[in-house]
């Protein structure tokens, strides 16, 4: 999940714990060149699942607001957005439009956002891994570099990853990425060293911009079913998908030299 409310300024912020070889010694021999197959994941509501950051952004917005109903109202919309009732981005989407319309400013909102990220994984805000996520991550990143790209802080999400000990399991870390276009560098240095697969709840923010540079697309969240974008692979949890990740992630690293991604469709019920 993704989520950006004063996009004009873009903070990236990389962390980095491994490195693969990804080129041979001599660059004029494209074909000896070895391959890095890249996977980048989203956090919220992709390997990090639960209502609970969404509840607590509510929370501040009530209480910035004087409104102490606004918390019921905005998770009863987070609810109709999941039943497929709605057409926004996610969950922050649909509380920011809410509050919005009953006239809580944009700085209000970035500070109800702030203050609720701070809790995260907390009781007050609780969040949990999908079933077999450590893994699932230990499983392709034998074949593939693993990376996190978020549009949300680090500083909530270092700790939850070390709590659910998989934060070593990722090859790089980018936190407020400023996605969709903060996305795009990301994905532009991942495919010179092969084959990407990108996979979020939100395509217009985490799919669209790596599809427009060839990788792979993996949809989940609420929209995944009723969406009509063109994506590789969807499905209502990353969960549902780690065979066919897993089975990417394999064949991607025996390619013999670096190219884009050819789409295919056999995971989507739109194509």
């Amino acid at each position: 999940m993704t989520f950006t409310l004063c996009g004009q300024i873009v903070h990236i912020q990389v962390q980095l714990w491994t490195h693969r070889p990804t080129v041979a010694d001599d660059p004029e021999e494209p074909s000896r060149r070895a391959v890095t197959a890249t996977i980048i994941f989203d956090f919220d509501g992709t390997i990090a699942l639960g209502a609970g950051p969404l509840e607590a952004f509510a929370r501040a917005i009530a209480s910035a607001a004087g409104d102490a109903a606004f918390t019921d109202r905005a998770m009863a919309a987070v609810s109709a957005f999941e039943r497929g009732e709605s057409e926004a981005r996610d969950g922050y989407d649909v509380i920011s439009t809410l509050a919005g319309e009953q006239g809580v400013t944009v700085d209000a909102l970035e500070a109800a956002y702030q203050s609720s990220r701070a809790l995260l994984g907390s009781e007050k805000a609780a969040i949990a891994p999908p079933t077999g996520l450590a893994v699932f991550l230990a499983t392709v990143r034998t074949h593939a570099r693993v990376v996190l790209a978020t549009n949300a802080p680090g500083a909530g999400i270092r700790p939850v990853l070390e709590g659910w000990h998989v934060a070593d399991l990722f090859d790089e870390l980018h936190f407020t990425v400023g996605k969709p276009d903060g996305l795009v560098p990301i994905v532009s240095a991942a495919v010179i060293d092969g084959p990407v697969l990108s996979v979020g709840d939100i395509f217009a923010f985490d799919l669209a911009p790596a599809a427009d540079l060839g990788a792979t697309t993996a949809l989940v969240g609420a929209t995944a079913e009723r969406s009509p974008a063109a994506v590789t692979m969807r499905g209502r949890t990353i969960a549902d998908l780690y065979g066919d990740i897993e089975a990417w992630a394999a064949d991607a690293a025996s390619s013999s030299t670096p190219t884009g991604t050819t789409l295919t469709e056999r995971h989507d019920p739109h194509a």
